[in-house]
């Protein structure tokens, strides 16, 4: 089975480090014709544009904002000649604790980014370009969206909206747009160190296929869904956890 996407122009939100930079990584490989990359800090987007080459361009900006999205779509189709294919995964998780405690600016800021923004940019997405030229989008959810675990619950509740807005905008968008999401389990990023960084061996242990996750390991799994090898597969989250969803074992925390 081939899993290219030449010909395809990509667009990829947090894209700075951990799995939205392997994502970047995996398109190339595959044969996109360019990838637009975004992230909030020039720092660390531009060198890894840089160093990536002439087929990445970075978009600095602020994922929540609209007017950031529509920018960063622009520039794919000024640079690339269309913006094809959109990953929605920029995330945030900056409050922990039970829900009857936890601060609310936190869980505003939470669902701010993590299920209202892949909205903004799939409407940026279908606006810009997709709706003429057609594409495909995953969103980045997560096993917490599938079920309740601890210390985490307004970070779960967000992965659950972005599930279910995969569900919904497969359904309004087709047959044009494919729309699919990934659940991850506990991938190992600066996101979920609080998740894996106490005891890491147990972490592992926790999942069947006795390993955490890596950026490499979801990025294989998106540029699946994004390519043509997918072609008749919409609507669908994807548990990309080590066997944790299909198994008894629960998750660290």
């Amino acid at each position: 089975m081939q899993v290219r996407v030449d010909g395809k122009v990509g667009l990829v939100t947090g894209a700075s480090r951990g799995i939205g930079e392997a994502i970047v990584r995996e398109l190339l490989d595959a044969g996109a014709t360019g990838v637009v990359i975004t992230g909030r800090k020039a720092e660390t987007l531009e060198p890894l544009a840089a160093d990536l080459g002439d087929r990445v361009v970075a978009v600095v900006g602020n994922v929540a904002d609209e007017r950031h999205a529509t920018s960063a779509v622009a520039t794919a189709v000024d640079r690339f000649g269309s913006c094809d294919l959109l990953v929605n995964n920029a995330g945030t998780n900056p409050g922990a604790g039970p829900l009857t405690e936890v601060d609310l600016a936190a869980v505003d800021k939470t669902w701010e980014i993590n299920q209202r923004a892949p909205l903004v940019w799939a409407r940026a997405a279908w606006r810009g370009s997709m709706h003429t030229r057609g594409g495909a989008i995953v969103n980045i959810g997560s096993v917490g969206g599938l079920r309740p675990s601890p210390l985490i619950g307004a970070y779960n509740i967000s992965k659950a909206a972005v599930h279910h807005l995969t569900l919904q905008l497969a359904h309004e968008l087709a047959p044009a747009v494919r729309v699919n999401a990934v659940a991850a389990a506990v991938v190992k990023t600066r996101l979920s160190q609080m998740l894996w960084s106490d005891d890491e061996e147990a972490a592992a242990r926790a999942h069947p296929l006795q390993r955490l996750g890596t950026p490499e390991d979801v990025a294989r799994a998106v540029v699946f869904l994004l390519s043509d090898a997918a072609a008749w597969i919409t609507g669908v989250v994807l548990p990309v956890d080590g066997g944790t969803t299909g198994a008894s074992a629960g998750l660290p925390g």
